[in-house]
């Protein structure tokens, strides 16, 4: 009975030490990712300014945006407990979920 409340209290104190460490992820990650949000709005805006004008999409434009959207991603289902893979800068940039098409 001893060892049972033992072992639920250390997983409780595990589960509460991972919940700490997703707030420090969430504000540091967050912070990244929205100041990288803006540097994106501004790729958005010049892309679409340069397809009105060319009639061609860029692609290396096109990957920056899948790149921060994959992120992002990834950032949300770390933050819902949906995944336990931190993310960036906390883990490796993952690969793209799409291609350009």
């Amino acid at each position: 009975m001893v060892k049972q409340k033992t072992s639920k209290n250390r997983a409780k104190r595990k589960e509460r030490k991972e919940a700490l460490i997703r707030i420090l992820v969430f504000i540091i990650s967050g912070t990244i990712l929205l100041v990288w949000r803006l540097f994106i709005y501004l790729v958005i805006i010049f892309h679409l300014i340069y397809v009105l004008i060319t009639g061609k999409r860029m692609k290396d434009l096109a990957m920056v945006g899948e790149t921060w959207n994959t992120q992002w991603y990834v950032f949300q289902k770390y933050i819902i407990f949906l995944n336990n893979k931190r993310p960036f800068p906390f883990g490796n940039l993952e690969k793209n979920l799409d291609e350009f098409k």
